[in-house]
């Protein structure tokens, strides 16, 4: 597996062990000035099997100040101790962000939705964006778009979501397309570290939950998220059978596809008018995690060469990896 030097405090104890590679979310160290160069990459094989988690009480609210201790790691059913706890929360400490925000703009979006998700969008970036984080704005009907390639400046950012615009003949809302689109954005454009930190990369899909007309797969989406380690997120707007009684939301197609919780991500459901409630929650949710990491054992194998992992919580906590496990490197 490859990965970064992530060069501070928290882990100089390990980088005397034998310089060692700790990945998250990436495939390798980009080098220089601009985190967008991928002209100096150097790629280091490590043994290291990583993972990022999110946990949540029963209420699915986040839960903050756990230990390596609160946590059990199954490696195929066998325990394992963890060689490296850290965590990533954006309270704690600098928590740089690389986002793809894909946005539904097909005839399903109104225009009253569309500029309430203006204002929600221009405060979301306000909070998020700066000197660490980067986003990128892409947009998806018939046909996917960048609008915004990836930037730290809040100007641009805002300038970019004040022109959203609906696609009147969006006919096609191709969700799937859009979300592989932004994996390619961040594996080739993407900033991988800022501020000698790696940086949590995910895209999030702003739409109703129902693809249509689309060319990628889920199942090939979500083996390409789960290949660079890259969450997907959706912010699901209203969708409510026609002759239901109750306002009790349904599960959608895109979320019965398997995209989002095959891949660590989590969706969030606009039940009324107010989006502003529902972004924080997304941010509290893409912002912070733990990060953790294990020595897998020596010479072992399966079938198929994939490892499956477990990590749980010894409190009873819900916790969502961001991969359900790892192919060990060659020995």
């Amino acid at each position: 597996m490859t990965g970064f030097y992530q060069i501070d405090r928290a882990v100089r104890t390990l980088i005397s062990w034998a310089a060692l590679i700790f990945s998250l979310l990436t495939c390798g160290l980009v080098g220089g000035a601009s985190a967008q160069d991928d002209k100096s990459v150097i790629t280091v094989k490590t043994e290291l099997a990583t993972f990022e988690v999110t946990v949540t009480d029963k209420a699915g609210r986040p839960v903050r100040g756990l230990s390596r201790d609160d946590f059990e790691i199954f490696d195929e059913g066998e325990v394992r101790n963890a060689d490296f706890f850290e965590s990533l929360h954006l309270k704690d400490a600098v928590r740089p962000l690389s986002l793809v925000l894909a946005l539904d703009m097909s005839g399903s979006m109104t225009e009253s939705e569309l500029l309430r998700l203006r204002s929600a969008l221009a405060g979301f970036s306000r909070r998020l964006a700066g000197s660490y984080s980067y986003f990128a704005i892409t947009t998806f009907a018939m046909n996917v778009s960048t609008i915004q390639s990836f930037t730290n400046r809040r100007d641009r950012l805002e300038s970019s979501i004040q022109k959203l615009k609906r696609d009147r003949d969006g006919l096609s809302t191709h969700a799937y397309d859009a979300v592989d689109h932004g994996i390619r954005l961040l594996n080739t454009r993407g900033p991988r570290y800022s501020a000698n930190r790696l940086a949590k990369r995910a895209v999030v899909l702003i739409t109703d939950g129902f693809p249509v007309g689309d060319i990628v797969r889920p199942e090939t989406v979500i083996e390409r998220a789960n290949k660079s380690e890259i969450a997907v997120y959706a912010l699901i707007l209203p969708s409510y059978a026609r002759n239901q009684r109750s306002l009790r939301p349904l599960i959608t197609p895109l979320e019965a596809s398997g995209i989002i919780d095959q891949t660590g991500g989590r969706s969030f459901y606009a039940m009324d008018n107010e989006l502003e409630p529902l972004f924080k929650a997304l941010e509290e949710e893409i912002a912070g995690a733990y990060a953790i990491a294990f020595y897998p054992a020596k010479r072992q194998t399966t079938s198929s060469g994939f490892r499956n992992v477990q990590i749980v919580s010894r409190k009873g906590l819900n916790v969502k990896q961001n991969r359900a496990g790892y192919i060990p490197v060659d020995r």
